[in-house]
């Protein structure tokens, strides 16, 4: 139910509310935010916005860089993490026009719109359903150092194999053996409880949070299904929420696909389904995996421009050391049923036709989630319109474990980038289905390349404390 003006100013009276919050994202999917006093609040606010400089967001060269903020009274929400009670909502940016204020089409949440609208408008789907999975580590200490004389990281999780000889300690995971573990191993319990109350509070339904893998602090949390630009909002509001309830409990959270050598990688896999009048559409009893015609279709559009996906589903250097064999992340460009090796997996267990679906394995929560979403639509809605066939293509299915294949059936496989330098060379060479319809502006693909890369350099400028390990004494 849309929120009024008078709705939000019931709110802020009747909670005794001081502050009034607006949560903003950057070109890298970050919250940035301004407040104001809560009695400054009024219809202006929502009709006038609240000024500021994009070109500190990476959208906007300087000259062009004033822009106006639109919050969305339907996003409002008191804000659990802050003492002084705080009303915060997020909302859209717009370029100060005259007379008319247009929607800055580089603001991921004007991106994400754009996605839906074009799918509207193809008549394939007037809804996208996702369901993505946050995967993440919590640590009870962490420090880094990137000094000219110091380059390092230090961090602990109390409940990790390697404090098995600590005296007292006593209550350790051997290392990879954590799923599902309970208590006493499971000492973040509480804390990833109360992280999904924040959540349910904020209007995200939960499935389930459980342990992962990695026997050093990795954790899962599932919300259910929703409406794609619905589920980019809530991406952000459950990355604050895991980072701040984290903190309370005198932990801290990181959702870095590889922050440790040798456990499993955190991954933010992406379920999807489209609905067209309600109905489903990607449902079939006679398919392959009871999963329709174009289903198949959609499944060939992300397969085929899965490597130009990658430098937006996975940016950060980070990103490929996760996506490695033998930790269950996906490496081959193929579909297959409950199996984990490909990059896209279709679930056995989702078997009525409301949820038959699939997911989109290789993406991480270093991602944009605006972009990252609307990125996924988009490739998948062009292999709709152009009817790519995978299993034509040579993308599967494949029914068996890749990992186990011989070096010799390897090598006719596809895989993914092996470095966030080879996704972006793809980016800039595959990226006209993301600007069909002008939903990804060419310039901000080009900002974020360019930003990209130059991270991508500066990394490869710094010496890793590995190489002291292999290089010092030669």
């Amino acid at each position: 139910m849309a929120k009024t003006v008078q709705d939000i100013l019931n709110i802020i009276k009747d909670n005794g509310i001081k502050m009034v919050d607006f949560k903003m994202v950057d070109i890298n999917g970050q919250y940035r935010h301004v407040t104001i006093p809560a009695e400054n609040f009024s219809e202006d606010t929502l009709k006038s916005g609240i000024g500021f400089d994009a070109s500190n967001y990476g959208y906007a060269v300087v000259e062009k860089s004033d822009m106006v903020f639109i919050p969305d009274p339907d996003t409002a929400l008191i804000d659990p993490f802050c003492s002084i009670p705080t009303l915060t909502m997020t909302g859209n940016a717009m370029i100060i026009d005259s007379p008319e204020n247009r929607p800055l089409a580089q603001y991921p949440r004007n991106i994400v719109l754009a996605a839906e609208k074009y799918m509207q408008d193809s008549g394939i789907a007037d809804t996208m359903l996702i369901l993505p999975e946050f995967e993440f580590y919590l640590f009870d200490n962490v420090g880094w150092s990137v000094e000219s004389n110091s380059i390092g990281v230090n961090l602990d999780a109390v409940q990790s194999y390697w404090n098995s000889s600590c005296e007292g300690r006593g209550v350790v995971v051997p290392k990879q053996k954590a799923y599902h573990i309970a208590k006493p191993f499971d000492v973040s319990y509480e804390c990833r409880s109360e992280m999904c109350m924040h959540m349910k509070d904020a209007g995200i339904e939960i499935n389930y949070h459980h342990p992962e893998v990695a026997a050093s602090g990795q954790f899962e949390i599932e919300p259910q299904l929703g409406k794609m630009s619905t589920m980019a909002d809530a991406t952000m509001l459950i990355k604050y929420i895991i980072h701040n309830t984290a903190l309370k409990y005198g932990k801290t959270a990181t959702f870095m696909p590889k922050p440790i050598y040798g456990e499993a990688g955190s991954g933010m896999h992406v379920h999807m389904l489209l609905l067209k009048d309600g109905q489903p559409v990607f449902s079939d009893d006679n398919g392959y995996a009871h999963l329709s015609e174009t289903a198949h279709y959609f499944m060939g559009g992300l397969l085929k421009h899965i490597a130009a996906l990658c430098a937006i589903t996975n940016p950060s250097t980070n990103s490929f050391k996760r996506l490695v064999p033998g930790f269950e992340a996906p490496v081959t460009v193929g579909y297959a049923t409950s199996n984990r090796s490909a990059v896209i997996r279709i679930p056995a267990y989702a078997k009525s036709p409301d949820k038959r679906r699939f997911e989109l394995r290789n993406p991480d929560a270093t991602c944009n989630p605006y972009f990252c979403y609307a990125a996924i639509l988009m490739a998948g809605l062009d292999g709709v319109k152009n009817k790519i066939d995978p299993h034509a293509n040579g993308w599967g299915p494949y029914d068996v474990n890749l990992y186990h294949l011989s070096d010799e059936e390897k090598a006719k496989l596809h895989h993914l980038p092996a470095s966030l330098e080879e996704a972006l060379d793809a980016l800039e060479k595959d990226n006209a289905f993301l600007t069909e319809g002008g939903v990804f502006p060419k310039e901000l693909l080009n900002s974020f390349i360019k930003n990209k890369r130059e991270e991508c350099r500066q990394l490869s400028q710094i010496p890793h404390p590995a190489e002291f390990d292999k290089y010092y004494n030669l």
